[in-house]
């Protein structure tokens, strides 16, 4: 039971990793996945949540089998 979880960007230059797994069975949202990913790293407020490439909020449910990625904000210009 895992979750997939993928760093993009300056997050993944940042934390030193592109994609790590975490243990499905400890984790209930996107926040939790992060901090078990990272562990004492802040997860920024603007940071972009996906579950299985869909946008979410850092609170939203995740489940055994889903892929979470987290990218940095984006700018425009």
């Amino acid at each position: 039971m895992s979750i997939d979880v993928h760093f993009f960007a300056s997050l993944s230059e940042r934390l030193g990793k592109t994609r790590v797994s975490v243990d499905a069975a400890n984790v209930e949202t996107a926040a939790d996945v992060w901090r078990q990913a990272v562990g004492d790293e802040a997860l920024g407020e603007r940071v972009l949540v996906a579950i299985n490439q869909e946008y979410a909020k850092a609170d939203a449910r995740v489940a055994d089998g889903d892929e979470v990625a987290f990218f940095p904000p984006v700018t425009g210009g």
